[in-house]
């Protein structure tokens, strides 16, 4: 996604800011750390995963900000 510049990186991340389509097939566990979009004709993915405060492995309990690292990933779908 770099490729398509800085411009197009920060517009999609706003899309993802502002990402409220969840629907029990895109969001079954009512997590709301995964969504996909269109921007300029382009289909992307975003989700957030969740890692120990030393980012080696997932969080036991991702609800605790204490103990987890949240990471956000953007895609293009052809990426995945």
């Amino acid at each position: 996604m770099s490729a398509l510049g800085v411009a197009f990186s920060h517009q999609a991340l706003a899309l993802v800011q502002k990402f409220e389509a969840f629907t029990p097939y895109n969001d079954p566990h009512l997590e709301h750390d995964f969504g996909r979009f269109t921007l300029h004709g382009r289909k992307l993915f975003w989700k957030i995963d969740y890692y120990d405060s030393n980012c080696e492995f997932g969080c036991e309990d991702p609800a605790d900000p204490a103990q987890t690292t949240r990471v956000l990933t953007i895609m293009l779908a052809e990426e995945y």
